[in-house]
């Protein structure tokens, strides 16, 4: 059984490897990287990815970025390509290669015919001087000094700077694009990420019920209100304006305090200047209310008049939270 020190000291060297090879790029940032976020963001077509091996995966991972962030891609295997699935280009589409070596053999056959369809071609390679790169319209350079194994051969550290340059590329186009988070959630609506970007408390409060009694309301009233529609409080409305909210927890203060209260009413034991939100407000941001004043639930109101109230439990449901 390998030591404890054994196991750390491999995993530091591992991620100090990668790092460095992520750090090697900065200074690789260069015109070609710029010339190929102006190439896609002029094109009409597509994005197509290609790799082979461990490089497939990494583009395949980039297709995703990319379309999630704004980019219409395509994934296509290098080996599929030449069997029939190059039919995938069209004539406005914008090619990426991803290579470490540029030189395997199912990239020398996919590159004449990649030549032959005029589209941009941009090598992702780890070797500037390969059969790809000397192809390549434009080279993104992920060339790395060694893999993190020991062997110099397991695919690590030079995915790792495939993997960032793709995320570099895509983030700067994301920017150029203005993608807002609101185009993000448009990605992204089945997801918790995209209910923080569009999800509104109306839409979570609306299928509660609306609990609420008057200033002169009983005690008994209050419990069987609360009890009744299931969110933890009932709002105090004076003349349909919002004055108090009465949660379980002020129902169990009271009875710490007082071991008579028939003839408690709601005024006796609400809390006053409760916390609300706005109905078209997201829910994230009742959830950020609900976090600061250390509570579970808040009334929500629609310009300023009592409409519902959310429970925390909905957020949670929602899996906001």
């Amino acid at each position: 059984m390998t030591n404890k020190s054994a196991i750390i000291d491999n995993a530091k060297r591992t991620l100090q490897i990668e790092a460095e090879a992520i750090q090697a790029l900065l200074s690789r940032i260069d015109n070609d990287f710029v010339e190929t976020v102006n190439s896609i963001l002029s094109m009409k077509g597509r994005v197509v990815l290609t790799g082979i091996g461990k490089s497939a995966i990494i583009a395949q991972k980039i297709t995703a970025t990319l379309n999630s962030t704004g980019t219409p891609a395509l994934f296509m295997h290098a080996a599929d390509a030449i069997h029939g699935d190059l039919g995938m280009i069209q004539d406005e589409d914008v090619i990426i290669v991803l290579s470490k070596s540029g030189n395997t053999p199912e990239i020398k056959v996919l590159g004449p015919f990649l030549k032959q369809t005029e589209n941009t071609l941009i090598a992702i390679v780890g070797n500037i001087d390969s059969y790809l790169a000397k192809n390549a319209d434009f080279i993104l350079d992920t060339t790395i000094k060694q893999e993190a194994c020991k062997n110099n051969l397991a695919p690590t550290a030079s995915t790792t700077a495939q993997l960032a340059m793709g995320d570099a590329l895509a983030i700067c186009l994301q920017e150029s694009r203005s993608f807002s988070d609101r185009d993000f959630a448009k990605y992204h609506p089945g997801g918790a990420l995209g209910k923080q970007l569009y999800l509104k408390v109306g839409d979570l409060s609306d299928h509660n019920g609306k609990p609420q009694a008057s200033l002169e309301a009983p005690i008994k009233d209050i419990i069987i209100n609360i009890t009744e529609y299931r969110l933890g409080a009932t709002t105090i409305l004076q003349e349909n304006k919002i004055v108090g909210i009465i949660t379980d927890g002020d129902i169990r203060r009271m009875l710490e305090k007082h071991d008579d209260f028939q003839n408690l009413t709601a005024e006796d034991i609400m809390s006053t200047n409760p916390k609300s939100i706005e109905k078209n407000e997201l829910a994230i941001q009742a959830l950020s209310k609900m976090r600061k004043n250390n509570i579970s639930q808040l009334i929500v109101t629609q310009k300023g008049k009592y409409d519902g109230i959310i429970h925390i439990q909905d957020l949670l449901k929602e899996g906001i939270l």
